[in-house]
């Protein structure tokens, strides 16, 4: 559910990317301010991962749903990773899109495709948890 919650935003910043990615600077760094307050979202994010981790040690006997969860909480990793690396630093260097500086359109493809290439990890790793929720239903052969 914490996976379901943080993909919500996750791919409302994919959806937007193409009416984004071309507005000028002024519109851009206006349209820019409807985030405010998303960095609530963290508390969701912490959810996710200790409900991943959970997931993991609780399917010591299920290799395949930890297999599969452990692939969610590295998409969610690496999610977590282009963040800091691309997104963390434009939102730093514009005062959270309140400043314009020269390179800002540097800085506007830095947040986007980080924002992107986070939620299609994000997608990803729910896809995994989904799968391993469903358990395996392969015929056995008998002993």
């Amino acid at each position: 559910m914490a996976t379901a919650l943080a993909l919500g935003p996750a791919l409302a910043h994919l959806l937007e990317l193409p009416n984004k990615i071309g507005l000028p600077k002024d519109t851009y760094f206006t349209v820019q301010q409807i985030y405010r307050g998303w960095n609530l979202l963290g508390m969701v994010l912490m959810l996710q991962l200790l409900s991943i981790v959970a997931v993991i040690l609780m399917a010591r006997d299920d290799r395949r749903l930890r297999i599969l969860a452990t692939i969610a909480l590295l998409c969610l990793a690496g999610a977590r990773v282009l963040f800091w690396i691309f997104t963390f630093p434009a939102n730093t260097a514009t005062v959270n899109w309140t400043t314009q500086p020269d390179n800002w359109e540097t800085l506007r493809q830095h947040w986007e495709y980080s924002h992107a290439a986070g939620a299609l990890l994000q997608l990803t790793g729910m896809v995994c948890l989904v799968l391993g929720s469903l358990g395996d239903n392969r015929p056995r052969l008998s002993q």
